[in-house]
Parts: structure tokens; sequence; C-alpha cells
């Protein structure tokens, strides 16, 4: 492995054997895949469900040993500016932009899951919506770590009652409507920049563990 640091950026670099996996990647690659992590930098921003990308970026460094053909990098721009960084890394690199695979959170996906997906709308990701602006294609992948709270985890301020007695029966418990409370669903705001729980923290963990076992 071979490490490169300076005041911007950390580039962690590792060129071993074909790059193989079971996520829909191609599986052998002259060139290595580009792996940028996406997030705010900054004290006030770690360890938030919006720095994500900057945390499997991390968690991929330190068992690197396990992947190859890989290079990773954190991106050192505020996540809503992300394009120009993403384009200069590849320029840097000697990539296309189809060797690129961005990881950042997605808060329409439930914490626990993730998605890998190629040449798709940012879906208003902002962080997404720059490197494609900036890469002027969206032909590239995408890794995104789902953040959106489980429901079982909602906190009551997102909670509210039945609407009315149909809806009560309908979601399987009591008919008579206010004997309980239904979750509803949260904007991506009320959560995204808060720090991330202990529990949550081990459930990404778990994630990034099963995203590096099937590169």
């Amino acid at each position: 492995m071979v490490e490169l640091k300076n005041s911007q950026d950390i580039y962690i670099i590792v060129q071993k054997n074909n790059f193989a996996t079971s996520m829909s990647l191609p599986r052998k690659t002259k060139k290595p895949f580009l792996f940028i992590g996406l997030g705010n930098p900054g004290a006030n921003y770690a360890n938030t469900y919006h720095n994500a990308g900057f945390l499997f970026a991390d968690h991929l460094s330190d068992v690197s040993g396990q992947v190859s053909n890989v290079a990773i990098i954190k991106s050192s721009t505020f996540m809503n500016a992300s394009g120009e960084f993403v384009k200069k890394a590849l320029k840097k690199h000697g990539l296309k932009p189809e060797n690129l695979v961005l990881v950042h959170d997605d808060s329409d996906i439930e914490l626990g899951n993730y998605k890998l997906s190629f040449g798709r709308n940012s879906a208003g990701h902002k962080g997404a919506g720059s490197a494609i602006k900036s890469l002027g294609t969206k032909n590239f992948w995408r890794l995104r770590i789902g953040i959106r709270p489980k429901i079982t985890n909602y906190p009551p301020a997102l909670l509210r009652p039945p609407a009315s007695n149909r809806e009560a029966s309908r979601v399987g418990n009591a008919k008579r409507a206010g004997k309980f409370q239904i979750p509803r669903r949260a904007k991506a705001e009320e959560f995204v920049l808060k720090k991330i729980s202990t529990a949550d923290k081990k459930t990404l963990e778990a994630v990034f563990e099963k995203i590096v076992a099937s590169i």
C-alpha cells in the first residue's frame, strides 16, 4: 500500500489483482476503480449521518489489504461543491468516469441498507449533482449508504396519531384513532446533520463490512 498525504486530501492507493466483486462492478479492469467518499470537512460535521461517505472511505482504507485494484479518496471540499474535486481526482489518476465509484449517504434508503447504481440522476443529492455537473455525465458508479432512521427507531417528534379509524385498522393496531402513533416520514434535514448514535454506528459498520466482503 502507498499512502500519500498533503494539506488538501488523503490518497490511499491499493493496486494488486483485478477488481472482483458481487456488486455488479466490472470484474476485470485494466485500471483501478476510484472510490471517492463524500462528506463535509470540519469538526462540526464529523460523525454525522451526512458524512457516511467519509466513514466508508475510512473503513475501506483500514481494511485495504482485503481489496484489490482500488484507489480510495476522501473529498476535501464541502458536499455541495464536490464536483470539481471529483473531476480533478479522476484527471490525477488518469481515469474516466466509468472507473469512478462515488460514495455518499442516501436519506431515502433505510439505515442498514445500501445500493450500488450506475448512470442515475442525482435524485436531489447535492454532492452527486455537483459531480454530474462538473463531469458533464452521469455515467459513473454511486455507492449509496442508507441513513434514514428505521421505523422502530423514530423519536417522538416524528410520530403522529393515525388520521382515521381506517388508517389505524390498516396498520394492524387498535381500531380507535389516537390509541397509538404512526411514524411520519422524516425530512432529510431533520436527521442528516445529527451525530450518529452508538447503535447506528454499529449498524453502519456492519454495512461497510458487508460491502467490503463483496469487493
